[in-house]
């Protein structure tokens, strides 16, 4: 890696930091090396001087301009000595955490054992917890280095899929509720919630104070019921639908999801992790299944969509097998407006609406409205508001009369000609990159400022 430039420098000595540790820290950059553990204690050392001059800084929001354009430079110089790093070295330090690829492992736990393993390549999770304290316009950036890290796995093909496969391994949580599951029929994480009827398994995501929002508190109950669902033998189908939610405009009524919880996502309360956690895990086991010790095992699923299905709600339409939609419902991804990248949309959308209208919905916000002729491409039968329950069984019926063997051959056949692991990958390999980016972004508060007036909303 080129050592640090003398503009970069010149910024923070202009911002008020001392030219001593500037000049240490800069002449501390990390040269080439071949040895992983020279590499990283390099690495390590060269890190850690520059937090401690990140630390002298003001909190993002009470920086001045020079003091902001300090941040910039700084941030960018340790991104590209992390880069360098992982570019020679994320193949061993992948297979060092996981013994060759022969121990699995979930995305959270990768990044606390890589923080152990090169302190300072990401964040410790003692880090991690203070930055959780911090609204998303004072955090410090420390999770674009988990970003970076992520990107530099996923991209190659053997660590990659490792990972990727690790995620779809059933969730300790899951595996512990699943005997008092196929014995009651009922599995209630909290914030979601599994109910066997018959064939079918419903799957009630539950934050009725949010208009069944996403966010940190429902990411791993909804994981886990959809291990549940998937697990149980008795269930053919899995139905994922939104609970009653309490707003007095929607009061008694069903919402199949709205999105990310924008309010907490302005607090800082939920984490970058939340988009790849969510995207590798259940959203990925509803579209693959889960890799269990006796073998890969896969249901169908419908999406009852009542209201809303809003962000990641709509999102979620791209990886089941049928969508039922009550007439008037409103689908749409107002990821634009938001600042962030909408999951997987960006690589699964054109191959149901066209690249045109999928363009026009990712950048320049179109919604669609079940009932009307466009939304026929997202949605395979509309319902009268009232009659969900019944289009529910009905369809269940349909899918399960002629035995799942044929559609669940179906289904992979389907799978392997649209998205094979190797392309989801690879998007994921890029989403990683961009995503990290766009969550600490400055215009993603201020675009929730302004669009969903985020300052003003109680939690």
């Amino acid at each position: 890696m080129r050592s640090v430039t003398e503009l970069t420098t010149e910024v923070l000595e202009q911002a008020g930091l001392s030219p001593g540790k500037i000049r240490d820290w800069s002449l501390s950059t990390p040269p080439s090396l071949e040895s992983f553990e020279a590499a990283a204690q390099a690495l390590s050392g060269f890190l850690a001087r520059g937090a401690a001059l990140d630390e002298r800084l003001p909190a993002a929001a009470g920086r001045s301009d020079v003091e902001q354009a300090a941040a910039g430079a700084l941030g960018a110089a340790l991104a590209a000595a992390r880069v360098a790093f992982l570019d020679a070295h994320a193949a061993e330090l992948y297979d060092r955490l996981t013994a060759g690829c022969s121990r699995p492992i979930r995305l959270e736990r990768l990044l606390d054992e890589a923080a152990g393993l090169v302190p300072g390549l990401v964040p410790s999770p003692a880090e991690m917890e203070a930055e959780r304290r911090l609204p998303l316009s004072d955090k410090r950036g420390l999770e674009l280095a988990q970003g970076l890290l992520v990107e530099q796995v996923l991209a190659l093909p053997r660590a990659g899929r490792h990972l990727i496969e690790s995620m779809l391994a059933p969730t300790p949580e899951a595996l512990e509720m699943l005997p008092r599951y196929l014995a009651s029929g009922v599995g209630d994480f909290g914030a979601a919630r599994v109910t066997r009827q018959g064939r079918a398994a419903v799957l009630e995501l539950r934050n009725p104070r949010h208009l069944n929002a996403e966010d940190g508190a429902t990411l791993a109950p909804t994981e886990s019921a959809v291990d549940l669902v998937v697990l149980d033998p008795e269930t053919e189908v899995g139905v994922f639908r939104g609970a009653v939610v309490e707003h007095p405009r929607y009061a008694g009524e069903r919402v199949f999801g709205s999105g990310i919880n924008l309010t907490h996502l302005y607090r800082g309360r939920i984490d970058f992790l939340f988009y790849l956690v969510r995207d590798l895990g259940y959203v990925s086991k509803i579209y693959r299944g889960l890799i269990t010790q006796d073998g890969p095992v896969e249901k169908l699923w419908i999406a009852a969509v009542e209201r809303y299905a809003i962000g990641g709600g709509c999102q979620l339409l791209h990886v089941v097998d049928h969508v039922i939609a009550t007439r008037g419902s409103r689908l749409y991804l107002p990821a634009r407006r938001e600042g962030i990248i909408p999951g997987a949309s960006n690589l699964r959308l054109p191959r149901a609406v066209g690249d045109r209208a999928a363009r026009q919905a990712i950048l320049s916000g179109r919604e669609w409205t079940a009932g009307e002729a466009d939304a026929d491409l997202l949605i395979d039968e509309v319902t009268e508001p009232g009659d969900m329950d019944a289009a529910i069984a009905s369809r269940v019926e349909e899918l399960t009369s002629s035995g799942l063997v044929n559609a669940a051959a179906n289904r992979r056949a389907l799978r392997v000609g649209q998205e094979p692991l190797e392309l989801f990958r690879r998007y994921m390999a890029t989403y990683a990159h961009e995503q990290a980016y766009c969550h600490l972004s400055p215009a993603l508060v201020r675009n929730l400022e302004q669009h969903w007036d985020a300052a003003r909303r109680a939690e």
